[in-house]
């Protein structure tokens, strides 16, 4: 009798704490994960658990997979594979919105089942943004559409989402097999296509009048920073630019550029050099040593009107080859420009733009000339530097980046737009698809365990320089795996005290003992109100517990019951606090609470139809 009251009383403490966290979730205040470590703080003291257990989540394998897979997703966005995706979907979309959603939806499902969703959405904000301004459409038609598929490619795969990989930790931590890698997607496929056309009708609801004043005044501003576009208008880059190959035969093959000095025997100033073939395709600077080699593909700028192109194609035996951006700018991944002054410490002054050496110094070219509002790209090299002169210089980005120290010679007075979209390693797109390939071939053969395949897969992509140590600690949300950690020792406490036995009792009573699906229902129901307030990554750590053992009262498989609080977690669009992912769009989409309610309620009033549909027939009872 003393001890069943004790049990008692130790719940209503576990209770007691799980509602002030509740309440601190909604209010917001501490943020989530100090809430988080205060409860891994106050459990041990109620006696229930103990130090050691509410410290267990920080090894819990769910855990782990899912920071491993925030350093995956990193390097996606590091080599550009997410943001040239973006790029091929604004193409594909043309004018038409509702292609531009359908695109939208679709590409961000399909990369947010290979990573963290929340990655995700925050990969394409900019994009999103960048096309709406092309395009005159107001952020919020566009910005709620990626917040949905942001949540609906949690339903496509096991490591898409933390609760999927909660759910499935609650099932492996009951001795129970595992859910596979693909076990999510034929809910999740249905549900997107739903989604989609659910979004292209609900958009409408979207627009308000505060957004819409909103996109006007932002259409109105003009970009304050300049572009590399407008240096080429500028300083008359226009029509100097030429790709050459050298053959087999060519004569410039085997020779240093200091041997040959094109720039002043022929007036032709080489940029950058494309070499290899295939994957191993790189740019390089060139340098006084550089030697050229067959199959070269020079980027050639012609300073000089006088220069005939296809006579030195002729002398040299080189292939003219076709261009796919005014001056270069498809290649403003690897090459940059940067607009400097030159100061009145600079030993530059009285020197000609030869005589300054750029090249040698800084790694860079000088391209232009500007003095008042005058401003000339011809011929530039004998230029005599003056106190106030402003240059135009070309060359890589680090490069550049290095000149901002470099405050004695030159002072830099604009960078570009294009600086900002840079990746840190765009050349290593295909590698980082491959490592990608491996851990999912590796999850799906179940040759190792999810974590083993990620942590193998990570390794690899630093081994590839996709991604290094220091930016792969920083590409983890700490925040997240806090949060899952602070609330993981709530399902052992409420399990040691009875609470979850009696939410389960209670569940049945109310829903009844008779069809399972009116259970799925009410599973669904119980985790969607969770997620009104409180994450749907801490909703499936509290939900998925009770719906287990609500599957064990009744005799039946758990695997519907845990696939059920798996996706109603991610159905979790009815309030901003409900995901990470929604609190994401709320600025750039300038939505209200009240938006996230009209269009979150049907939505998830959809899936649950969806659900207690679909569940049953893919995974009986």
């Amino acid at each position: 009798m003393m001890a069943a009251v004790e049990t008692h009383r130790e719940l209503l403490i576990v209770l007691a704490l799980l509602g002030a966290a509740v309440l601190m979730f909604i209010r917001n205040r501490p943020r989530m994960d100090a809430v988080a470590l205060l409860m891994i703080l106050a459990l041990p003291l109620t006696g229930v658990i103990s130090t050691t257990e509410a410290l267990a989540g920080f090894s819990d394998p769910a855990v782990i997979l899912i920071a491993l897979l925030f350093v995956v997703g990193d390097s996606l966005a590091r080599t550009g594979v997410a943001q040239r995706l973006g790029d091929w979907m604004s193409a594909r979309a043309g004018a038409s919105e509702v292609r531009l959603i359908v695109l939208l939806m679709v590409s961000v499902a399909g990369i947010g089942a290979l990573m963290s969703s929340t990655a995700v959405v925050a990969i394409f904000i900019p994009i999103v943004l960048r096309i709406s301004r092309q395009r005159g459409i107001p952020p919020g038609r566009l910005m709620m559409p990626l917040s949905m598929a942001g949540l609906l490619s949690g339903m496509m795969t096991l490591v898409a989402t933390p609760p999927n990989l909660v759910v499935n930790g609650e099932l492996m931590r009951r001795g129970l097999d595992g859910l596979h890698f693909f076990s999510f997607t034929p809910f999740g496929l249905p549900m997107l296509a739903v989604g989609i056309v659910y979004m292209l009708y609900a958009r409408r609801w979207l627009v308000h009048p505060a957004s819409s004043e909103s996109a006007d005044t932002e259409q109105a501003q003009p970009l304050k920073r300049m572009q590399l576009s407008d240096w080429i208008e500028k300083y008359g880059l226009r029509e100097r630019e030429h790709r050459l190959r050298l053959g087999a035969d060519s004569l410039l093959a085997g020779r240093t550029l200091e041997q040959l000095d094109l720039r002043g025997s022929t007036g032709v100033n080489i940029l950058a050099i494309e070499r290899g073939a295939g994957f191993r395709r790189e740019l390089l600077q060139p340098a006084a040593s550089t030697a050229l080699q067959a199959g070269d593909i020079l980027f050639i700028d012609v300073f000089l009107p006088s220069v005939d192109i296809q006579e030195i194609c002729r002398r040299f035996r080189l292939e003219p080859l076709a261009l796919s951006g005014t001056f270069f700018l498809d290649q403003s991944q690897q090459i940059g420009m940067a607009e400097v002054m030159i100061p009145e410490s600079s030993d530059l002054i009285g020197k000609t733009v030869a005589q300054a050496r750029f090249r040698s110094r800084h790694d860079l070219a000088v391209l232009g000339i500007a003095r008042g509002k005058d401003a000339h790209a011809i011929d530039v090299t004998q230029e005599t530097l003056k106190l106030g002169d402003t240059l135009l210089l070309v060359g890589p980005w680090r490069a550049i980046r290095r000149l901002q120290a470099a405050t004695r010679d030159v002072i830099v007075l604009n960078l570009p737009a294009e600086l900002d979209e840079v990746l840190p390693a765009a050349t290593r797109a295909p590698h980082a698809l491959l490592g990608l390939a491996i851990m999912v071939a590796l999850m799906v053969s179940g040759v190792v365990s999810n974590v083993q395949a990620a942590l193998f897969v990570c390794l690899l992509l630093g081994l590839m320089r996709c991604i290094d140590l220091d930016s792969a600690y920083r590409s983890i949300h700490w925040q997240s795996l806090v949060l899952i950690v602070g609330m993981l020792p709530f399902a052992l406490a409420l399990q040691k005290t009875g609470g979850i036995d009696i939410a389960a009792a209670w569940m049945l009573e109310v829903a009844g003992h008779g069809n399972p699906r009116i259970l799925l229902a009410a599973i669904f129901l119980m985790t969607a109100l969770f997620g009104l307030f409180i994450s749907n990554t801490a909703t499936a750590v509290l939900m998925a517990p009770v719906a287990l053992a609500v599957a064990d009262a009744m005799g039946l498989s758990p695997y519907p019951f845990a696939m059920t609080v798996a996706l109603a977690a991610s159905s979790a669009l009815m309030t901003p606090v409900s995901s990470p992912v929604n609190t994401l769009v709320i600025g750039p989409g300038n939505y209200r609470f009240i938006d996230f309610v009209r269009v979150g309620v049907p939505f998830a009033l959809i899936c649950l139809v969806m659900t207690v549909s679909l569940v049953p027939l893919l995974m009986p009872f």
